[in-house]
């Protein structure tokens, strides 16, 4: 009498499933397929006119013997300022390029980055810390005070982060390039005052 077995595919659904489930886990947290696509953004320094600012009034009467004078005009600068600077060094992936903290003629401040060229990654933000920045230390830029400028844009090239107005940048010595998914550097560039 022969025997028949019967398989039982009712055992292989919850296998299957489970496999798939951390599979998708998996590839939504580490998102491989970014590290073989790059992000290349291109932004030039904003262009602010500042207005011209009266330093003195234009004297008011009606004495048409009174000279008329022009009101004298406040220089205002036209250019951007560099307030501080820095080059990438790696951390958790291999970075290069310069950070700047730029003030644009109208007083607004941003953080530019230029020649960027580092991985790219799953929830990269560019922050501005207090942290030191040191060869093999990734971790440490959340301990302290940090001001986070956004998303980044991109991982290849230039590109400018506006410093929100009520930031105070006095003890932000330091630009991570941060990966919030795991909470590491993938590089940071210490930032230096440039001498006015």
């Amino acid at each position: 009498m022969l025997k028949q077995t019967v398989k039982r595919p009712i055992v292989w659904i919850p296998a299957t499933v489970a496999v798939l489930a951390v599979a998708s886990i998996g590839l939504y947290l580490f998102q491989p397929w970014k590290l073989f696509v790059d992000q290349t953004v291109n932004e030039a320094l904003p262009v602010v006119t500042a207005p011209a600012v009266p330093t003195s009034p234009a004297p008011t009467g009606t004495d048409p013997a009174a000279p008329t004078t022009e009101p004298t005009v406040e220089p205002v600068p036209t250019e951007p300022v560099i307030l501080a600077e820095g080059t990438f060094i790696s951390h958790e992936h291999s970075t290069a390029g310069v950070a700047k903290i730029v003030e644009l003629p109208d007083g607004q401040r941003i953080l530019r980055i230029e020649d960027l060229d580092t991985d790219n990654g799953p929830d990269l933000k560019v922050w501005l810390t207090d942290a030191p920045v040191a060869e093999g230390e990734w971790y440490v830029f959340d301990d302290g005070r940090y001001e986070d400028l956004g998303g980044l844009k991109g991982n290849k090239g230039n590109a400018n982060y506006p410093i929100p107005a009520d930031v105070d940048i006095l003890g932000l010595t330091s630009v991570s390039i941060w990966c919030d998914r795991f909470s590491v550097s993938f590089g940071a560039a210490e930032l230096f005052l440039v001498a006015a």
